[in-house]
Order: structure tokens, then C-alpha cells, then sequence
């Protein structure tokens, strides 16, 4: 079945649920603001279920009711993964019969981001969701440079550490920070590289999607529930499986 609708209560009700917040006091006519903006974005009737002041000035709701509107699951884009998923054993014996020297990840969160848990859950040791991130891996050398690292700090330490991949964590999305930042990145990497020598540029994030890696201009995108299996599996498929043609592995 290609087509469905969402499922709240019961089969195909399209029940659901949807909250926000909106800049008016906590009141029965802010009550009544929010159940007009869930009209008008198709939900009807809509049922205010929790509504919270924050602050003087705001109120957090969520709302819950029936939508008319149908998805199409066969013209659903995704960005499929196209390389093989590899254990830690695989990974090391693929850096070392093909590269014959370890594989150097840089990592950090650019700009004013200070959230390092998704950087940290990749690269640390104690890794993500069951299993061990890229530090666990004896054929990969890890430089975590942490949180708020400037885009030129960035370029410099990739030079200093030969790196052959850089991964960028990106939380703080106010104002397409994370856009933005990462934009930034990619184009002074692209500045300070030929083409043939540019580390491969991983961004992640919740708010990214895959599909945004070309207008980011960067090589991959991970968004939310990426595993460092997953990021060690891509890096061995673009560095040491395909050894892309216009890439120098030295």
C-alpha cells in the first residue's frame, strides 16, 4: 500500500499531533490562537491537550485532531545508502591493506556551537546507541578539536594533522546557524585544497537531512540516530574502497 494517512486512535483516523509555541500570555484567548492555527494548517477540529506559559510573554502547546491529508509513500525522495555497512574488524583491515597507515578524522563543532554530545558520541570511545565510536578503531586517529572552533582553526589543524576526513557537528539552528556555519566551512576548505587533495567533508546534525549535502557543499550528510558504524563504514567506502579518482590518498 502506497497510500496512507496517519494513525492516532484508530486505523486511518489521520489523528495527529502537533505542538509549538506562540509570543502571547498564557490565557483562554491564547488557547484559542492556537486552535485557529491548527485550523488553518488543516486540522479539524483541533484539541488543545497541554498548554504551558513560558515566561511572561509565551505559551508552549500541543494540540491533537484529525488532517484530510494522504501520503503518497511511492513518491517519498530519500538518499539511499550506497555502501556496505562494516564491523570494526573490516574497518581496520581495510585502512590497512589499502592505505597502510591510519586513517586521520578531525572533528568539531564550528562556529558558537557548544554542543558536543553528537561530535562526542561519533568520535569518543564510548560511542552511540551500543556501539564503540571511531577512537575504538586501531587503524583510525581521532583529533577532536571540541566545541566553538573557528572555520581557519579548522583548516589549520586538518593541515597540521594530514587529515584525511573532517567531520563537522552542528546543533544551534537559530537563523540557519547550522547552514551557514557549515556553508563557511566547506568553501574554505575548497580554498585552502586543490580538489584532488581536499579532505572528504562530513557534516551532521539533527536538522540536517542527506539531501542537503550539495547545497552545503560538503561530501555526506548524517542527520539524527547516525551510528559510528555507519560514519566508519562511509569513510572507508569514499577513502580506501573507491579511492576516488580526482582524491590523492598519500
Amino acid at each position: 500500500m502506497s497510500i496512507i494517512r496517519p494513525y492516532g486512535d484508530t486505523t486511518g483516523d489521520g489523528m495527529v499531533q502537533l505542538s509549538f509555541t506562540l509570543p502571547v500570555p498564557h490565557d483562554k484567548r491564547a488557547e484559542g490562537a492556537a486552535v485557529q492555527l491548527a485550523n488553518k494548517m488543516g486540522m479539524d477540529p483541533a484539541l488543545v491537550v497541554h498548554a504551558k506559559a513560558i515566561g511572561p510573554d509565551f505559551t508552549f502547546f500541543v494540540v491533537y485532531g484529525p488532517v484530510n491529508h494522504l501520503v503518497d509513500t511511492s513518491k517519498v525522495e530519500v538518499v539511499e545508502r550506497d555502501y556496505p555497512l562494516l564491523s570494526p574488524k573490516e574497518v581496520n583491515l581495510a585502512i590497512r591493506k589499502t592505505l597502510r597507515r591510519r586513517l586521520t578524522v578531525v572533528g568539531a563543532c564550528i562556529g558558537t556551537d557548544a554542543h558536543t554530545v553528537g561530535i562526542d558520541a561519533i568520535l569518543n570511545i564510548k560511542g552511540f546507541a551500543g556501539e564503540k565510536g571511531l577512537e575504538y578503531y586501531r587503524e583510525v586517529k581521532v583529533v577532536n578539536l571540541g566545541a566553538q572552533v573557528a572555520v581557519p582553526e579548522l583548516v589549520r589543524r586538518a593541515k597540521a594533522e594530514k587529515a584525511d576526513a573532517i567531520l563537522v557537528s552542528q546543533v544551534v539552528t537559530q537563523r540557519e546557524a547550522h547552514v551557514l556555519n557549515t556553508k563557511e566551512m566547506s568553501a574554505a576548505f575548497r580554498e585552502a585544497y586543490a580538489e584532488d587533495a581536499r579532505p572528504v567533508l562530513v557534516a551532521g546534525g539533527p536538522r540536517f537531512t542527506e539531501q542537503m549535502a550539495g547545497e552545503l557543499g560538503v561530501d555526506r550528510v548524517f542527520g539524527r540516530g547516525t551510528t559510528p558504524g555507519e560514519v566508519a563504514s562511509y569513510l572507508v567506502d569514499a577513502l580506501v574502497t573507491k579511492r576516488r579518482s580526482h582524491r590523492k590518498i598519500a
